[in-house]
């Protein structure tokens, strides 16, 4: 029997494209013992992973963290985060290890220069590469979201308007330049003609109240209202989701449901488009034929993408990456798919 350590801090779609890493090495590996570390914020959400034997957290205290690894006795390290804090941590267990490689330099490239020199592979692949000394392989299965019944949403919890079916339009992200703004969303939800819910955390609650004021009845501003779990049961029963380059859209992903998605500075490119595994219609190729997701961006602007992760505000001033995303686009991506 073989113990395992995996690594991954943050953030939360990051933690969650490792679940197939997760899952197949669990089923594959005869005898593994899966352990996870990641930050305490982020507990949530793989604590409910039938995969993982055990969680472990990045709390208050780092050195109750390293004393507790080192008693587990792990044979084997898998950095799926690569940062200075794994490096410590890899350095006090001092047992074998694998890590994930993040690309920096031809991201670095692509961001400063404009020229991609990234591989056509998605993070995913990239992942379970550090198991491939293991013999696991991708099973195809694509992303793992688990929740608790006690996180399940009920039909109380949202208005009658929308039990007979709704869309999810997530607003919130990490940085402003990922986010659609909030006078396109209006526009949006103005024309959408259908019951849409507004998903976000409680920074993006005055956002989502100016965007149901275009209808109340038929927009719903769930932004700050439900956990990160419970967002996800109702990204899970929603007809489609319309969401930015974020966590949310990744936990749709990983429910197999349609996604449109919108994205600003940070570009398919890098790896991170939403993943269905290879046993869903049309895989998970961005240029794929019968794919079931839309990625809207302005292509050819000569300062896309500016970041790998992303900017508070537009560093030019004039936000072109999403003011140019269109919404008779949009709308017509999600008509197409209802």
């Amino acid at each position: 029997m073989a113990k395992f350590l995996l690594i991954r801090f943050s953030s939360i779609g990051d933690i969650v494209l490792t679940t197939p890493v997760i899952r197949c090495l669990k089923k594959q590996v005869d005898g593994a013992e899966v352990h996870f570390l990641t930050k305490d914020s982020f507990r949530s959400v793989v604590e409910h992973n039938p995969f993982i034997d055990k969680l472990h957290v990045l709390a208050h205290s780092r050195e109750l963290m390293i004393h507790e690894l080192k008693e587990e006795n792990y044979d084997y390290v898998i950095d799926l985060h690569h940062n200075v804090r794994t490096l410590g941590v890899k350095k006090e267990l001092a047992k074998k290890s694998f890590s994930f490689y993040k690309l920096n330099i031809e991201k670095y490239i692509y961001t400063s220069l404009k020229l991609n020199v990234l591989p056509k592979v998605h993070i995913v692949d990239r992942y379970l590469a550090t198991l491939k000394s293991f013999g696991v392989k991708n099973d195809g299965a694509g992303l793992d979201y688990f929740i608790s019944s006690k996180d399940e949403t009920h039909k109380q919890d949202i208005p009658a308007s929308h039990h007979a079916g709704y869309i999810a339009c997530v607003i919130g992200a990490a940085h402003g330049t990922k986010k659609w703004p909030v006078n396109k969303w209006k526009e949006f939800a103005t024309q959408m003609d259908h019951p849409l819910i507004i998903l976000g955390g409680n920074d993006d609650a005055e956002n989502g109240k100016e965007i149901a004021s275009a209808d109340p009845v038929k927009i719903y501003n769930a932004c700050g209202k439900f956990s990160i779990n419970e967002s996800a049961d109702l990204i899970r029963k929603a007809k489609i989701v319309v969401t930015h380059d974020t966590g949310l859209m990744h936990i749709a992903a990983a429910y197999k449901r349609p996604i449109v998605s919108l994205w600003g500075n940070t570009v398919p490119s890098f790896g991170m488009y939403p993943y269905y595994g290879t046993n869903s219609v049309g895989g998970s190729n961005p240029d794929g034929g019968n794919k079931p997701y839309d990625i809207l961006q302005v292509n050819k602007l000569r300062c896309r993408p500016c970041s790998k992760i992303g900017y508070d505000k537009c560093p030019l001033g004039h936000f072109k990456c999403m003011q140019k995303i269109e919404v008779d686009d949009v709308l017509a991506a999600v008509k197409k798919r209802l």
